[in-house]
């Protein structure tokens, strides 16, 4: 038995830190339509938010506007107010009804202010007043209709 000491580790060659490298670039992203507006963080979903701010909210006024986006896999979409204004946030938890918002749908919502500064609002108790013409509409538990 010998007690020499184990071999000094071997630093990565070049060749494995390129490898390395080519990993870490920044990827090319594509333009998205969603890119101005941001998403708050956490997200106020009807779990999370307070009772007194869902007391506020379901005793103000209901606004109509437009499903400018959703995307039932990110949960979460816009909404474009019909007397104008910046975009809606809305949540997948807030969507009433059987069916998932696509573009185009007429909605009608309240709002609620985003915490935590409370400048920001998002909608909620959305419901869909009319389905968009020459689009295909999904339910929750997955069936599809034409409208």
């Amino acid at each position: 038995m010998s007690s020499e000491p184990p071999p000094p580790s071997q630093p990565p060659t070049h060749q494995a830190s390129a490898g390395l490298l080519d990993t870490q670039r920044a990827r090319d992203r594509s333009p998205s339509p969603l890119r101005g507006n941001v998403v708050p963080s956490p997200l106020p979903t009807r779990r999370t938010r307070t009772f007194s701010a869902t007391v506020r909210a379901s005793q103000g006024p209901v606004y109509k506007g437009v499903c400018k986006c959703f995307c039932r896999s990110k949960g979460h979409g816009f909404i474009t107010p019909a007397d104008g204004g910046p975009d809606i946030f809305l949540h997948i938890s807030d969507v009433e009804g059987e069916y998932v918002p696509v573009e185009g749908d007429e909605v009608t919502y309240k709002m609620c202010s985003i915490p935590p500064k409370n400048e920001k609002l998002q909608a909620v108790e959305v419901v869909i007043t009319h389905l968009a013409p020459g689009t295909k509409h999904e339910t929750w538990s997955g069936h599809v209709i034409s409208s």
